[in-house]
């Protein structure tokens, strides 16, 4: 278990004195928590979507403040072998749980893979458009006629490029469209690219601002592309179904670690420290602080890690419309809410 910094801020200590006695249930319409009793523990391995950062802060709180141990769960987080491995990884058959995005749960669906997501870790898309400052700068999808753009090869955000200049009027020939893998900030310093789309707007756009860049950030659900969970817990149906419990403490033990961040992002940053040794802190504390207000869902209602399935069918049906996909029923069951606070059978209680 990573041990912490002795020295915490009173919110952190209240939110580990509360989550003592509590794990995740509904009460009076209002997600709670409270700790089931587990006469067992399982070993669980998450594979993350990406190195060790402050998307992933949820989950070390969880692992640091002892949620998983509460919950009766031995986790070993890994980084993955490359960005594509994560699925790959699931279907392989060599982790429980892993890290991935909802287009890349829906392109897998469509190819026959059996996954579902079962808690999102963010709310929103975190992919951006980002240029700099001067005459190429790019503030509108009408500023891309004429540009170089970056991408990192993947074909739903060549779909977004698609879909954003149609929202500006301009000719897709117009545009030059450059395959950076995924190095996307160097190529925009060094003036290889006008703009770049793929580039997390919590992250390295933070990192262009460090550096006194003066990024222009423009997200993508606000240049026509549906909302979308970017990072979504994701496990095979077969879990989902025979290991249900083991699921639901998962996913609910994550829902502690968030809980605990959000009173206190030190929570999550100081083990994310400890399990990663070459982060710059100050990135990412002010990358958690960007992601803080998109971790939860809007809606007060809604646990967290809600997976809203009319935004996944809306999503879907883009996806097919662009040629992504061949039908947007995949959504119905890319998904599966039971499993988190006040879902489903036996977690649910009544006013």
């Amino acid at each position: 278990m990573i041990q912490l910094s002795r020295q915490r801020s009173l919110p952190y200590l209240v939110a580990l004195s509360a989550a003592a006695t509590t794990l995740f249930v509904a009460g009076c319409g209002q997600m709670e928590e409270q700790e089931a009793a587990v006469t067992q523990t399982d070993d669980v391995t998450l594979v993350l979507d990406y190195f060790p950062n402050a998307n992933h802060a949820a989950i070390y709180a969880a692992q640091a403040g002892g949620a998983f141990e509460r919950a009766g769960l031995n986790v070993t987080i890994q980084p993955p072998a490359d960005a594509a491995a994560p699925l790959k990884t699931l279907a392989a058959d060599q982790a429980d749980f892993v890290i991935s995005y909802e287009p890349e749960i829906l392109l897998a669906r469509n190819e026959g893979a059996k996954i579902q997501g079962v808690q999102a870790l963010v709310q929103k898309p975190l992919t951006s458009v980002m240029s700099l400052p001067g005459k190429n700068a790019v503030r509108e999808p009408k500023d891309f006629a004429g540009k170089t753009v970056g991408t990192s090869g993947l074909n739903y955000q060549a779909a977004y490029l698609d879909t954003i200049l149609d929202e500006g009027g301009v000719n897709p020939s117009r545009v030059k469209r450059v395959d950076l893998g995924f190095s996307l900030s160097a190529p925009l310093i060094a003036g290889r690219v006008d703009a770049t789309l793929g580039g997390f707007w919590n992250y390295e756009a933070i990192e262009l601002e460090r550096k006194k860049k003066d990024p222009i950030v423009r997200r993508i659900e606000e240049l026509g592309v549906p909302n979308y969970n970017e990072l979504v817990i994701t496990a095979t149906e077969e879990t989902v179904r025979d290991r249900g419990p083991l699921v639901r403490r998962f996913v609910q033990a994550i829902g502690f670690g968030a809980k605990a961040v959000q009173a206190d992002p030190a929570a999550g940053i100081d083990p994310l420290m400890q399990a990663s040794k070459g982060l710059d802190r100050g990135l990412q504390e002010a990358s958690l602080k960007a992601t803080l207000p998109v971790m939860f869902p809007e809606n007060k209602e809604q646990p967290f890690g809600w997976l809203d399935p009319v935004e996944w069918t809306t999503y879907a049906n883009w996806m097919q419309e662009r040629g992504l996909i061949t039908s947007s029923r995949i959504a119905a069951r890319a998904t599966t809410n039971e499993y988190l606070a006040g879902q489903g059978v036996g977690d649910r209680t009544d006013s």
